[in-house]
Formats: structure tokens, C-alpha cells, sequence
């Protein structure tokens, strides 16, 4: 292990030193800064002419600090521009480069276009979406649709993105996303990430970024790739905040953010509640099941109806510290708190068939209840030292996670009569989520536009989980502890990662960002009905590479290739049976291998002088091992001291080798100066070869979305949103389509600290009809559910407070080449 890390290093090194060689030797350097924040500005390009020239001989792109550098330049005289998004462009010529020396322009100053001073009040318009060289960032806070909403009503709207009516998302097809919350992972997605989602309102997120080849700094986790939801905070002095509220037919939310900093040191707070008010979905099923020989051996139609409620809160406190210029502590701690309840009836009838002849047919109504309440305890201590050198730093941070839940179920069958209980059982469950991670990261920088990364990871993660299964014993009348059903699991997983990466040119013409992450998987799992399971330890290289290329007139092109791993979390491999739908069950695999892909994408971005933009994205993704849901039919299947007859049974199951290829297309047009159309094209094609039931599968797939917005004045804004999913063929069956739509308007008051803004969802349409069909060996199930989707809301923004953009205190600060004295 030793010796490949060894030879990973010496193998960047040589390409950093083959790749300064026989190049001249000219450079140019300076940083650009904001005039107003005095801070760096990264992704602003900086583009080299020839006096008189209007080609350009070479460019480059600021970094993280706004630091530039220009290298393999000729002897001569030369000029320069710097130009970024939303600010004025700056030229700066009559500079001259003798035989192999250095240009240090200094501090550049960049003036936002869109500045309007009020007394200490400055604003400036950000794009939507920004096309960064690592990332995609959607700017939440200038969505006009998404107000009153949830995280999921922002994330429909993030290109690459999508999801379906239940709140499931996909990263350019993959379900398999990594979420984080301001960079961090939080237990409270290993709860349901669904209702974790559902538990944030959208005025509380400020941006989300989309990372599709992470680099070999980021854990390996995740084969989809990295959604990152950036919550809103406040860096300027001064007190201040915002107050948000919403209602309507649907949902219900509120949202308070409190910010408060003087010198060096700030804190800030947050709380935020929601509701999903009462709604219900009608649902059925047909399901046909065949003998060996391919008769008809039962057949089954269910009809009915479950009402569904959601709630939580979400809150916490933050601070940063900057105790001098090259010391700074931040840390937070946050509490969630969500859940959900339904309950609804089923008319079941069942018919079964020896030789084509009815051999009993059966009717019966079954009730059922589900009840579900997730918390989590989230807390973190960062501490990052920087150095004279520009760009060396080193960060340790802990981080720790605590989350409990408590679910449970009850059903019990009827005969039409309703004299009596025919079968029935409930079940209780809770669990205890405990996860702590530590991690080192260093970086060294070795010569102009060379950067070398590295650092260490350990992830702890303990989980126990106590579920009593209560059977209905017609004898007694009563229902009665199952021992044989009930079950308990102890999970013990801890990950322990290296990584190194480096940053380099080469010849001038690409920038390089080169690296590996090694992680080692030990678990130890208990399964009280699946003794003897042994989960062995793994091992996971996951390289990665991005070569990008910045021309003229913002334009960028990338290719990357990124590995990455799914490891199955400990509700796939639980072996527990859950019957709360005793004809259709859910149980877990304890067998499970973790999911590996392996991902290209080549990618072009452009933005327009005007604020427009567009990008382009190419990508070939493999996953082998690939984990899906899996649909057996069994005519009779015994769980504990329970025999079920005439059952489907849903598990996970690695179901072979899953190939994606697909062309995600994004661009945003300002028709006028009031007019703006965005939309987002997403196009795949899915080839899946099943391992399980030898054969394979195809699929088109696509996804279609635009959003029209018009200024009517500076305080009056309209928005039209329309989103269309396509149906979708997975590995055992085909799965409908989704449309959204939305309309909202926003009116803007009290010299824009306030606004009003009202929003529908689907007006015309109360249902969104969800048909699916899955087939396997021996069974043919279709089923259909009427979801209720339309919704009106009204909400209320309101920031307050003084904002104070003052300069720091001077700190000695040295000019960008020059070191300490």
C-alpha cells in the first residue's frame, strides 16, 4: 500500500517537472480583489495580448484567493484584461517581460456593474446558476418559484438534477447522491434523506452546489456524485437577518436566520418549522401470479386510499473566530427534528386457481397506520492555519452526529363484514445512529501554479437498531409479542481514508488537477435472524483526474474521470421483514456488496457578455455491483413463525452492470432587459445487463425543463416554471412520468428589505397519476397511485438590520511574490 502511494507522488511530481520544461520562461503574476469586500476573486480570467494584437497568446484563471500566474511567456511588451461575471473588465498594458523575468501587477480591483449605495447598503446580482471549473452552484436565493417551498422544490430546478413526485432525487440518473450540509455530512440523512429534505425550507437555503467528479479530497461515498446545500449565513459586520414565512393549501413553513459580527469574530443562528398538511393519495394494484408450468395461479386487486401528514423543525448556531491572520476556529452545532404519519384502508380481494379452476376467492379490507420520528444532534470544530507561503494551510476539524428514530406500523384485516379480525400485526421500532469523523488536510504549494494536497480521514460509525414485531392471536383477541418476527441489529462501520492530489500546468495550455484516495472499509454487523453473516473488510482506490482549458471571452472546456463507491447502508442489509402490507413485503439483504463506478465527463462553459451562459456536458458512468430494489413473487414464505401466502417480496439485490451514457445542456438567454429563459435539457441512455435473470434491459430517458422570468420594474417580478420527467425502464419493469409547473410572483417594498410573493403548483391538475408495471419470474404486478400535487401559497421575506462594509484592519498584509520580513 506503502509503495503505491510512493509511486503516486513520484509519478505527479515528474509530470509537474517534465511539464515546465522547454517552455519560455516569462511570467506575469498578480491577484484580483473585489474594490468593495477587498476579498480574492476566483474564476476571473485574466487574457494576455500582443500590442495591437486581438488574438490573445495565452490566459489563465484567478484561484480560491484571486492569485493568478502566466506562465511560458516570451520575451516583450504586453498588455492584459481581467474580466468576471457581473464586474467591470480592466486592462492593463505597456507591461514588459525581459528574457526569462516577472511581471508583478499587484492588486487588481474589480467593480461590480450592478453597485447600488444606500448609505452602507450594497447589493449586486448574482446569476442563478454559475458554472464553476470543480462545481455547479444554483444561487437558491434568486429563485422566485421555489419560495414557500421545500429543499425539493429547489432541487427540481438545479440543472442535472431531478426529482420524482415522492421526493427521491437523481444526479443525472443515479439515486445514489451524497448529501452534505455546508460541506459536512449529517446523520440526518441516514434516516430518510427524503424526509430530511422535506425538512428544509427553501428560504433557508442560500445555494446548492453540484459536484459530478469529485476529487480525491472528497470521500469516495457516493457513485452519483455530491449534492452539497448551502445554508444562508452573513459574513458582513453588523447586526442582521431575515425572517421568512409561508402558507398555503400544501405546506406551511417559517424561517428565522439571526447574524451578528464585530472585528474578527461573528455568530450566527437559525430556526425553522414546517408542515405538510393533510393530503391523500388513492392507490391500487393487479397483480396476476403463474404456476411452473405458466398457468394462472392467483390473482390479487387491491383499491383504497392513505392520508399522509409531514412535520419538523430545524435549528442552530454557528460561529467563526479569526484569531489573527493566520489562525481561525470555526464550529457549529444544529438540532433536527422531523416526521411523518399515515393511515388508510385497502379493498383486497384474492382469487386462486388450480388448473385454471377458482379454488377459493377471498374479500377483505385492510386499515394500517405508519408512524415515523427521526432527531439528530450535529456539532463540528474546525481549526485552519494558514502560512507566509501563498496557499500553504493546514485544517483539522471534528466533526460528531447523534440521531435517534422511532417508527412503527399497525394493520389488521377485516372481513367486508367487519365482525371480526381475521390477521393483524404492529410493530415498533428504534434506533440510535452515532457517527464521528476526524480528518487532517494539508496543502503545500511548489512553485507557481503548483499545488500538492494531502490529508487523512477516520469515520466512525455506530448504529443499533431494537424492532418488536406484535402478532394478532385470534385465540387470545389480542396481539402478542412475535419473538420469532422482532428483531435487533448492531452495526459497527468505520472508514478510514488517505488522500493526495497535485495541481499543475502543462505546456501552458491546461491546467491539471491530478490525485488518489485510499479507503478502508472495516465493519462488524450482528443480525439477530442472520446469524453468522460476515462482512469482510474492503478496500477502495478511487482516482481522479481534470484537465480543463480557459480560452478568451469565458470560455472553459474539461474533461474529468472521477471512481466512486455505494456502500449499502444498514436498512438494505437488515434481514428484518416488515408486513405492514402483508401481500406485499419489504425485507433487507444482508449479503450486499457495495456498488463501484467509474465516471468521464467532458464538459464547455461559456458566458455571455450580457449575463447569459451555457453548458454543456458529455458523460460515460459504469457501475458495477450496481444496487437496485428487487420484486420476487413467492406463493408461500415463512418470516419468523409466520407462513405468507401468495406474497411479492422487495429487496435490494446487486443486480449486475449498469451503463449511462448522456448529454445534460443548460443555458440562460436575456431575451431583453426584462426578459430572461432558462432551461435545462437532460438526455440518457441506460443499458442494464441483469445478472440475477440473465437478459438486459434499455432505456431512453429524459428530462425537459424551462423557466421564464420577467422584471416588470425593480420591485416586481413574474416567474413561469415547467418541468417534464420521461418514463423510465428499470431492471424489472417501467416506471411513469412526472410534470410539474409552477407560477409565482414577487413584489418587493420597503426599499427591497421586504417582499410578498405568491405561488402555485400545478393549478390545473389535482392529482399527478403515477402507473407502474413490474413483471418477474412467475408474477405480472401493475399498480397506480393519484398523488395530490396542486397547492397555492402566499409568503413574506423580511431582512433586517444594519449591514457594515467597512475594510479590515490592516494587518501588514505582503504583496503577492514578496515574503515576510
Amino acid at each position: 500500500m506503502k509503495r503505491i502511494v510512493y509511486l503516486s507522488n513520484f509519478l505527479l511530481f515528474t509530470i509537474v517537472a517534465l511539464a515546465q520544461q522547454n517552455s519560455p520562461a516569462g511570467k506575469i503574476t498578480g491577484r484580483v480583489l473585489d474594490d468593495i469586500s477587498k476579498k480574492g476573486v476566483e474564476y476571473a480570467t485574466i487574457t494576455v495580448y500582443k500590442p495591437g494584437d486581438t488574438k490573445p497568446v495565452n490566459g489563465a484563471t484567478s484561484n480560491e484567493k484571486g492569485v493568478f500566474t502566466i506562465t511560458g511567456l516570451a520575451s516583450g511588451r504586453y498588455s492584459i484584461t481581467v474580466d468576471f461575471i457581473g464586474h467591470a473588465s480592466k486592462l492593463i498594458d505597456s507591461l514588459v517581460i525581459a528574457d526569462k523575468g516577472l511581471v508583478n501587477v499587484g492588486d487588481v480591483l474589480l467593480t461590480k456593474k450592478d453597485q447600488l449605495l444606500q448609505g452602507v447598503t450594497v447589493t449586486a446580482q448574482r446569476g442563478l446558476v454559475e458554472n464553476k471549473i470543480d462545481k455547479l452552484v444554483y444561487n437558491a436565493e434568486r429563485d422566485v418559484t421555489s419560495q414557500g417551498g421545500m429543499a425539493t422544490d429547489v432541487l427540481k430546478k438545479v440543472p442535472m438534477v431531478s426529482v420524482d413526485v415522492d421526493g427521491n432525487v437523481e444526479l443525472q440518473g443515479n439515486s445514489n447522491v451524497r448529501f452534505l450540509i455546508n460541506g459536512k455530512p449529517s446523520s440526518i440523512f441516514g434516516n430518510s434523506i427524503t424526509d430530511a429534505l422535506q425538512s428544509i425550507p427553501a428560504g433557508q437555503i442560500k445555494s446548492i452546489e453540484v459536484i459530478t467528479s469529485p476529487g480525491a479530497k472528497y470521500e469516495a461515498e457516493g457513485s452519483g456524485g455530491i449534492i452539497n446545500i448551502i445554508l444562508k449565513d452573513s459574513r458582513v459586520r453588523g447586526i442582521n437577518g431575515n425572517i421568512n414565512l409561508s402558507g398555503g393549501t400544501r405546506l406551511e413553513n417559517g424561517s428565522l436566520n439571526l447574524n451578528v459580527r464585530k472585528n474578527n469574530f461573528g455568530v450566527h443562528g437559525y430556526f425553522s418549522g414546517n408542515a405538510q398538511l393533510k393530503s391523500t393519495t388513492i392507490n391500487g394494484l393487479d397483480r396476476v401470479s403463474y404456476d411452473s408450468a405458466g398457468k394462472q395461479s392467483g390473482h390479487q386487486l387491491q383499491n383504497g386510499q392513505s392520508s399522509f401528514t409531514r412535520n419538523g423543525f430545524e435549528t442552530g448556531l454557528g460561529f467563526d473566530w479569526s484569531i489573527d491572520k493566520r489562525n481561525s476556529f470555526t464550529g457549529s452545532i444544529g438540532i433536527d427534528n422531523f416526521g411523518n404519519n399515515s393511515n388508510g384502508f385497502a379493498n383486497q380481494q384474492q382469487t386462486e386457481y388450480v388448473s385454471g379452476a377458482v379454488v377459493s376467492d377471498v374479500s377483505s379490507i385492510r386499515y394500517s397506520t405508519n408512524h415515523f420520528r427521526g432527531q439528530s444532534v450535529d456539532w463540528n470544530l474546525n481549526y485552519k492555519k494558514t502560512f507566509s507561503k501563498e496557499d500553504q494551510e493546514l485544517e483539522i476539524s471534528y466533526e460528531s452526529s447523534f440521531s435517534t428514530n422511532r417508527s412503527s406500523y399497525s394493520q389488521y384485516l377485516n372481513p367486508l363484514s367487519g365482525d371480526s379480525i381475521l390477521s393483524g400485526s404492529s410493530s415498533s421500532s428504534n434506533g440510535k445512529n452515532n457517527w464521528t469523523d476526524f480528518s487532517l488536510d494539508y496543502t503545500q504549494p511548489l512553485g507557481e501554479k503548483v499545488k500538492l494536497e494531502g490529508g487523512l480521514k477516520a469515520e466512525l460509525s455506530r448504529i443499533n437498531s431494537v424492532i418488536g414485531v406484535y402478532s394478532f392471536n385470534s385465540a387470545a383477541n389480542q396481539y402478542l409479542y412475535d419473538n420469532a418476527q422482532s428483531n435487533e441489529l448492531v452495526y459497527n462501520r468505520n472508514v478510514y481514508a488517505a488522500y493526495t492530489s497535485a495541481s499543475f500546468p502543462v505546456l501552458s495550455f491546461l491546467d491539471v488537477k491530478a490525485g488518489i484516495r485510499y479507503e478502508r472499509t472495516h465493519t462488524n454487523a450482528y443480525f439477530s435472524k442472520a446469524s453468522g453473516v460476515n462482512i469482510p473488510d474492503y478496500n477502495t482506490w478511487a482516482p481522479s483526474v481534470v484537465f480543463s482549458h480557459t480560452f478568451n471571452h469565458e470560455q472553459t472546456l474539461k474533461l474529468s474521470y472521477s471512481r466512486r463507491i455505494h456502500r449499502p447502508e444498514y436498512r438494505s442489509l437488515n434481514p428484518y421483514v416488515n408486513a405492514s402490507d402483508p401481500k406485499n413485503l419489504n425485507t433487507g439483504n444482508p449479503y450486499l456488496l457495495p456498488e463501484a463506478g467509474n465516471r468521464i465527463e467532458l464538459g464547455y462553459m461559456k458566458s455571455f457578455e450580457k449575463g447569459g451562459s451555457l453548458n454543456l456536458s458529455l458523460f460515460y458512468r459504469r457501475s458495477a455491483q450496481d444496487i437496485q430494489p428487487y420484486v420476487v413473487y413467492y406463493p408461500s414464505y415463512k418470516a419468523g413463525d409466520s407462513v405468507y401466502t401468495n406474497v411479492s417480496v422487495t429487496t435490494q439485490a446487486n443486480i449486475g452492470v449498469e451503463n449511462n451514457y448522456g448529454l445534460n445542456v443548460y443555458g440562460s438567454v436575456p431575451l431583453t432587459a426584462k426578459l430572461t429563459i432558462r432551461t435545462n435539457l437532460f438526455f440518457f441512455y441506460r443499458y442494464i445487463v441483469n445478472s440475477i435473470v440473465p437478459g438486459s434491459i434499455t432505456s431512453f430517458n429524459y428530462r425537459m425543463n424551462m423557466n421564464v422570468s420577467y422584471q416588470f420594474n425593480n420591485n416586481f417580478i413574474a416567474e413561469a416554471f415547467g418541468d417534464f420527467n420521461s418514463p423510465r425502464n428499470e431492471v424489472q419493469g417501467k416506471y411513469p412520468s412526472f410534470t410539474s409547473y409552477n407560477i409565482a410572483f414577487r413584489k418587493q417594498f420597503w426599499h427591497k428589505k421586504a417582499s410578498i410573493g405568491f405561488t402555485t403548483t400545478n393549478p390545473f391538475n389535482k392529482y399527478v397519476n403515477q402507473p407502474t408495471e413490474v413483471s418477474g419470474t412467475g408474477f405480472v404486478l401493475n399498480s397506480f397511485r393519484k398523488v395530490p400535487y396542486r397547492s397555492f401559497g402566499i409568503s413574506f421575506t423580511w431582512k433586517f438590520g444594519k449591514l457594515e462594509f467597512k475594510k479590515e484592519p490592516e494587518q501588514h498584509e505582503n504583496k503577492i511574490g514578496q515574503d515576510e520580513n
